[in-house]
C-alpha cells in the first residue's frame, strides 16, 4: 500500500483500492471523525459531475430534425469508457496494438455515456459541438425493378392485384341519355345486377367476390398469388390438384362439419362394423377453381368456379408463408425499417386473423429488408455506377477503388478491396475553414462482409466536427492507413514537409503510416486511450488527476512541476508515462499551428456514433447514408448560423466572455514597448507581447483567442488611449463568423435514383470480398474489457441501493441515520475455525478455502 501523509488524498484512495482493505478499515475508523467534511465535499463535487455526465452523454439514437441543437462533446472530457479503441497494456511500446474484438469500440456505446462515465473532467474552454441530424427517414433501394413497382396494392398489409381492365365502371355521363330499350341500356342493367350481388362467408360477413368465371390473369404467378390471398382472406387451406403449363386446379382442404344423431357437431362420424368402431369417410369442402390457357403465350382464364366454402375456418394457413408476408409488409419496411417484430406480428394477426409465429415474421422482415435496401452482394456490381453519379453531381469529388490483384487478366470479375471518397464541397469547405487539424479513426462494418470505415474529421470555427473524407477498407492495418493517407494527402496537397496536425487513438499501423508519409506533421495521441492503458495497472482516481494536470499544463516549467508531483506520488507510474514523448499528449509541447489545444479524439467518435446505423447496411447503402448525413448536417449548421449574433462564432464568444471576466482580476504594466507584465493572484505573472500576439502562458498561442492576461493588457492599452479597436480583431480568423459561414457555403449535392445513374464502361465487374461466416448470432456491440465490466457493475449496484447503502463515493456506506461508514465490500472474509479465506465460521464445513 502506498503511504500518503495527506488524509484527504488517503480517503479518496480508499474508494478505488480493493486489496488490503482490512488495514484500511482500521485506519479509517481511527480517523473517522475527520472524514465528514471530506465526504461532504466529495458528494458536492460528485453531484456537480452528474450534471456534466448528463450533458456529455448525449442520446445519439433519438434525432429531431426540427428541434436541432448543439450537443457538447468535450474532447478534454476524460472518460476511459467512452470511446472507440481499447488499448491493452504495453509498458515499453508507445504504439499499442489492440485485439480485433476490442478494436470494435465504434462509438456504439457513445449514447450510453451517462451510465458508464465516472470521475469526469471537463475543459469548458474546449467543447466539440455537433448538431442534431434526423436520419430516421433514410431510404435507399438499388434494385432495378423496385423503383418501377407500384406499391399501392400493398398498403395496410393487404394486397390487391386486380387488373384495372377487369374492373367494370359505370359511366353515368355516357348512359344518361340512353333509350330504355337500347343494347347499352341492357348492359347497364346487367352490370348493376352483378354489382348488387353480395358474397357472404360462413360467418355471415359480406366479402367482395375474389374470382368469377372468365376472369383473366396475365401469368400463373399472378393467379397463384390471387389464390393465396383468397386463402388468407377466407382463412382456408387451399392446395393445387393440377398444376402444369396449361392447367391449374385448386381445391379446399377443409372438412365439412357433420351433425350426428345426438346433435353433436363433428368433422366425421363413427360406425360400428363387426364390433369395431371405424371412422366414416370425411366430407371435403366443395370450393374449387379451374383455370387454363390455350397455349403458353396466351393469358390464363378462370373456366370453372365453385365459390362457396362449406368448411370451417382455420387460423393455421399454409399460404401464409414468409415470402407471402414479406410482400405485404414491404411498404412498412420501406417507411419504417426499424419497426419491431412484435408490432408486425400483432398487425398481421389483426389484419388477417390468422396465427403468425414470431420466427416467420423475422424471416419475412429479412426478405422485405433485402428487397427494400438491396442485396449485400449485388451492390458491389453497381458500385462503379454509383461512383459516376456521385462525381457527376458533386464536382471535384475524389473516388478511388482498389481491388485485389488478379492472376488471370482475362477474368471478367475483380474482387473489391477498398474505396475512398472525398466529396468536392467538403474538400473546399475544409480549406476555407483555415484550421489544419484532422482526427483519424476507424469503425467496424456490421454487415456480412468484413471491413472498416476509416474517417478523417476536422474542427470547424465553432469547434464542431467537420467530416472531410471516409473510406471502406478490408481491415485496419498499416497498408490500409498508408493508402488512405496518400489519397487524403493528394486531395489536400500535403507533402512530406507539411506542418499539419493529426490526432489519433494510436490504431494499428497508423503511427508508422503518419511517420512515413508526413514526418514533419504534429501527431497527437488521444489522452483518454493513454489513461486506458494506465488504468490496467493503476486504477485510482489520483493517477488520472495527475495525468490530467500534466497534460493540461501549457508551459514546460509547469509541466515539469506536475511531473515531479506525479513522481513523488508514484515514481513507477511517472516513469511509465515518461516513456511516451510529451510532444504527443501534453499541451506544453504542442505547437500553435492547429489553433486548438485538443487532447481527446472525440471529434471522430462523435462522427462514428452518428453513422452507426449506416454501418449495418450494404456498401452503397453505407456510403449513401454517410453522404445524406453530411448533406443534412450542413443544412442544420446553417440554421444555427442564422441565429448567431456578433462577429465571432458562439463557442468563441463564450470563451472570450469567460476570459474577460477573469481579466478583471489582473493588472497589466507597460514596459514602454510592445510588451506588458500582467500580474494576478497566486503569483500568476506573465508577459504579453501585443506585436506577436503571444503570452508566456501560451494559451493565446495555442487556441488563437486572447487569454485573460492578453485581455487585461488590452484594457490597459485602452486606458492609455491607444487604438486597440474591437477586441474580436485580436481573435484568430478561424473563429470569425464569416469564416464559419464560408466553410459551410459549399453544399453537398443530392443524387438521382438508381435507374438514372450512368452506366460504367469498365469491362470488369466488382464482386464482394471473401468472408467466412462465423457460427452463432452476429454481435452488434463491442466487447468490453473486464475492467469496464467491473466498473459498470459497481456503478449499477450503487445506483440500486439508493440513499441507504453504498453512496456515490465508492466504498462509502450511508446508514438510515445518515452516518457514513467505509464499506467492507470486496473484502475477503476469513474463517475463524480453519483460518482460510472465502467463507466464515458459520458456513465452514472443513472444506478449507482460497488463501
Amino acid at each position: 500500500m502506498i503511504e500518503n501523509p495527506k488524509l484527504d488524498d488517503m480517503v479518496q484512495d480508499q474508494a478505488g483500492e480493493h486489496a488490503n482493505m482490512d488495514d484500511v478499515v482500521q485506519d479509517q475508523e481511527v480517523e473517522h471523525a475527520n472524514m465528514d467534511d471530506v465526504v461532504q465535499d466529495q458528494e458536492v463535487e460528485h453531484a456537480n459531475m452528474d450534471d456534466v455526465v448528463q450533458d456529455q452523454g448525449g442520446d445519439h439514437d433519438n434525432f429531431d430534425y426540427d428541434d436541432f441543437h448543439y450537443e457538447n462533446f468535450s474532447h478534454d472530457h476524460f472518460d476511459p469508457f467512452d470511446g472507440e479503441h481499447y488499448q491493452p497494456p504495453e509498458d515499453e511500446n508507445v504504439e499499442d496494438h489492440q485485439s480485433e474484438h476490442e478494436k470494435s469500440a465504434d462509438s456504439d456505446d457513445l449514447g450510453q455515456q451517462s451510465e458508464e462515465q465516472y470521475d469526469e473532467l471537463v475543459d469548458d474552454e474546449n467543447n466539440v459541438s455537433e448538431v442534431e441530424v434526423d436520419m430516421t427517414d433514410f431510404n435507399l433501394n438499388l434494385d432495378k425493378d423496385y423503383g418501377c413497382v407500384q406499391m399501392d396494392g400493398f398498403h395496410n398489409g393487404v394486397g390487391t392485384n386486380d387488373e384495372h381492365e377487369d374492373i367494370e365502371v359505370i359511366d353515368n355521363d355516357r348512359w344518361y341519355y340512353l333509350d330504355e330499350g337500347s343494347e347499352d341500356e341492357r348492359k347497364r342493367r346487367c352490370v348493376l345486377k352483378n354489382l348488387a350481388k353480395e358474397k357472404r362467408c360462413s360467418l355471415g360477413n359480406i366479402h367482395k367476390a375474389s374470382f368469377y368465371v372468365g376472369q383473366k390473369f396475365k401469368s400463373k404467378k399472378e393467379l397463384k398469388e390471387k389464390i393465396d390471398m383468397h386463402a388468407l382472406e377466407t382463412r382456408r387451406n387451399l392446395y393445387y390438384k393440377k398444376n402444369d403449363k396449361l392447367r391449374l386446379r385448386a381445391l379446399c382442404r377443409g372438412v365439412v362439419p357433420v351433425i350426428n344423431a345426438s346433435g353433436v357437431v363433428g368433422l366425421n362420424t363413427k360406425n360400428k362394423s363387426k364390433g369395431k368402431e371405424v371412422n366414416s369417410e370425411k366430407v371435403n369442402c366443395s370450393w374449387f377453381l379451374h383455370a387454363s390457357r390455350s397455349n403458353t403465350e396466351s393469358p390464363w382464364f378462370v373456366r370453372t368456379l365453385n365459390d362457396n366454402h362449406t368448411c370451417l375456418q382455420s387460423r393455421k394457413i399454409r399460404a401464409c408463408t414468409a415470402t407471402f408476408i414479406s410482400k405485404r409488409i414491404m411498404d412498412q419496411i420501406d417507411t419504417n425499417p426499424g419497426i419491431p417484430l412484435r408490432a408486425l406480428q400483432e398487425q398481421l394477426q389483426k389484419d388477417f386473423e390468422v396465427g403468425v409465429s414470431i420466427d416467420k415474421v423475422f424471416r419475412a422482415k429479412a426478405i422485405a429488408t433485402k428487397i427494400v435496401e438491396g442485396d449485400y452482394t449485388k451492390q458491389y456490381e453497381i458500385l462503379r455506377d454509383y461512383v459516376l453519379e456521385l462525381q457527376a453531381t458533386n464536382l471535384d469529388t475524389t473516388v478511388k477503388i482498389d481491388v485485389y490483384s488478379e492472376q488471370n487478366p482475362s477474368n471478367p470479375t475483380r474482387r473489391f478491396k477498398r474505396i475512398y471518397i472525398c466529396l468536392g464541397p467538403l474538400k473546399k469547405g475544409f480549406k476555407a475553414g483555415l484550421r489544419d487539424l484532422l482526427g483519424f479513426d476507424g469503425a467496424h462494418m456490421k454487415g456480412p462482409f468484413p471491413g472498416q470505415v476509416l474517417t478523417a474529421v476536422g474542427l470547424d470555427s465553432n469547434n464542431g466536427i467537420y467530416p472531410l473524407a471516409y473510406a471502406i477498407v478490408e481491415t485496419e492495418n498499416k497498408s490500409s492507413w498508408v493508402w488512405f493517407l496518400q489519397c487524403l494527402g493528394e486531395d489536400l496537397d500535403l507533402g512530406s514537409n507539411s506542418n499539419f496536425t493529426f490526432i489519433t487513438d494510436r490504431q494499428k499501423g497508423l503511427i508508422p503510416a503518419i511517420a512515413q508519409l508526413f514526418p514533419c506533421a504534429e501527431h497527437r495521441y488521444c489522452l483518454r486511450h493513454i489513461h486506458q492503458n494506465m488504468r490496467v495497472k493503476w486504477k485510482l482516481k489520483e493517477y488520472k488527476d495527475h495525468l490530467w494536470r500534466c497534460a493540461t499544463a501549457t508551459t514546460v516549467p509547469e509541466f515539469e512541476h506536475c511531473m515531479k508531483e506525479f513522481s513523488n506520488y508514484d515514481k513507477e507510474a511517472c516513469e511509465w508515462l515518461r516513456k511516451i514523448p510529451p510532444k504527443h499528449w501534453a499541451r506544453s509541447h504542442f505547437t500553435g499551428r492547429a489553433i486548438s489545444d485538443i487532447l481527446l479524439n472525440n471529434l471522430c467518435e462523435v462522427f462514428n456514433s452518428k453513422i452507426i446505423e449506416g454501418r449495418d447496411k450494404p456498401i452503397i447503402g453505407c456510403l449513401e447514408y454517410i453522404r445524406q448525413y453530411l448533406m443534412k448536417r450542413i443544412c442544420n449548421v446553417m440554421k444555427v448560423m442564422d441565429k448567431a449574433k456578433g462577429p465571432l462564432t458562439p463557442t468563441a464568444t463564450t470563451i472570450l466572455d469567460v476570459n474577460k471576466s477573469h481579466a478583471s482580476h489582473y493588472i497589466a504594466r507597460w514596459n514602454g514597448g510592445d510588451k506588458y507584465q500582467v500580474t494576478g493572484a497566486w503569483q500568476d505573472q506573465h508577459v504579453v507581447d501585443v506585436r506577436n500576439n503571444t503570452c508566456t502562458c501560451r494559451k493565446w498561442e495555442l487556441i488563437g483567442i486572447p487569454c485573460k492576461h492578453a485581455i487585461a493588457t488590452l484594457y490597459e492599452m485602452t486606458k492609455n488611449s491607444e487604438d486597440v479597436g474591437d477586441i474580436y480583431r485580436w481573435v484568430n480568423k478561424v473563429y470569425w463568423l464569416d469564416t464559419w459561414k464560408n466553410a459551410y457555403s459549399y453544399k453537398v449535392e443530392p443524387i438521382k435514383g438508381r435507374i438514372m445513374w450512368p452506366k460504367s464502361l469498365c469491362p470488369t465487374t466488382l464482386v464482394p470480398p471473401i468472408h467466412h461466416k462465423q457460427p452463432g448470432r452476429p454481435t452488434k456491440k463491442r466487447k468490453k474489457s473486464e475492467d469496464e465490466k467491473l466498473s459498470q457493475s459497481q456503478r449499477g449496484s450503487q445506483s440500486q441501493t439508493g440513499t441507504h447503502g453504498v453512496s456515490q463515493e465508492e466504498g462509502c456506506k450511508v446508514g438510515p441515520d445518515g452516518v457514513q461508514k467505509l464499506t467492507r465490500k470486496y473484502v475477503s472474509v476469513t474463517c475463524a475455525k480453519c483460518k482460510n479465506k472465502g467463507h466464515n465460521s458459520r458456513t465452514c464445513k472443513g472444506q478449507g478455502g482460497g488463501s
